[in-house]
């Protein structure tokens, strides 16, 4: 049981679990499950296990999660974006979105509430190769940002999700020539440092705060996987009162069926 601390009889110590959590922005749910996704999410075997980019509708596929809830949350427009979630523990309440309706109608968020913390998996928004929707990008990093504090007025967070941004040089294979590509724009990194500045750890980092090379995104051209040139987007961010219980931080780069790889996180939780 997760959500509860238990004491032993003669000692009185809380007892503490590991708890793994799993992330994968799948580019498309369908063209994951024709690459084996069932076959990836059994070996992974998450507590929760989120993904993003679904595009598509629950009603759409047929499938079964032996052991899980699901959520899912999709966008008004069909084939685009959405978000859905698998836990083997049932949740004390679920949110879909984040309260703001310009950015719920594209079913970006899932938010899990247990009794001692929040999850939440969400999808942010591409600010476009020409920038175009940077606007719109930013307008959603600060509702967002607004909603995580919200939260963590009332107890701890995690956040797992494509965040669509890199957040250091360390973060990309070629910084200076992306300075002002989406994905590491002044404004959007200035955005998630400030989202960062809430209180909440970028997990990999914290346990590899040097290793460069580390990518989870890679554009299907020009054989940019096998040459390594890729981005890191992809995050899981906990509060500062979760950073000792943070286990491992990976990056699950092997794994094939999008452009996107998953990433993993293990909490030594109460």
């Amino acid at each position: 049981d997760w959500s509860s601390d238990v004491c032993s009889s003669d000692l009185f110590k809380e007892r503490r679990i590991v708890m793994k959590f799993i992330s994968w922005n799948v580019n498309g749910f369908r063209a994951a499950l024709r690459h084996d996704f069932i076959g990836t999410f059994d070996k992974l075997d998450a507590d929760i296990f989120g993904i993003q980019n679904i595009r598509l509708s629950q009603d759409e596929v047929h499938l079964q999660f032996p052991g899980y809830y699901e959520y899912w949350n999709y966008s008004d427009e069909k084939g685009y974006d959405g978000v859905a979630i698998f836990t083997k523990k049932k949740p004390l309440a679920v949110t879909l979105g984040i309260g703001i309706p310009p950015y719920d109608r594209q079913g970006r968020t899932i938010t899990l509430e247990y009794s001692n913390f929040y999850y939440i998996n969400t999808y942010v928004p591409f600010s476009g190769e020409d920038l175009s929707r940077l606007g719109f990008r930013m307008g959603w990093d600060d509702a967002f940002r607004a909603y995580v504090a919200d939260l963590m007025k009332n107890k701890p967070v995690i956040i797992g999700g494509d965040m669509s941004v890199a957040n250091e040089p360390i973060d990309l294979a070629e910084s200076d020539e992306n300075r002002h590509h989406a994905g590491f724009t002044e404004q959007e990194r200035s955005d998630f440092k400030k989202l960062l500045k809430l209180g909440l750890v970028d997990t990999f980092r914290y346990m590899h705060p040097e290793k460069a090379g580390k990518y989870t995104y890679w554009s299907y051209r020009y054989n940019a996987r096998s040459k390594n040139k890729g981005w890191r987007l992809d995050y899981f961010l906990v509060s500062d009162s979760l950073k000792s219980s943070i286990k491992k931080a990976k990056i699950l780069s092997t794994i094939p069926g999008s452009d996107h790889c998953p990433i993993s996180l293990k909490l030594n939780m109460k």
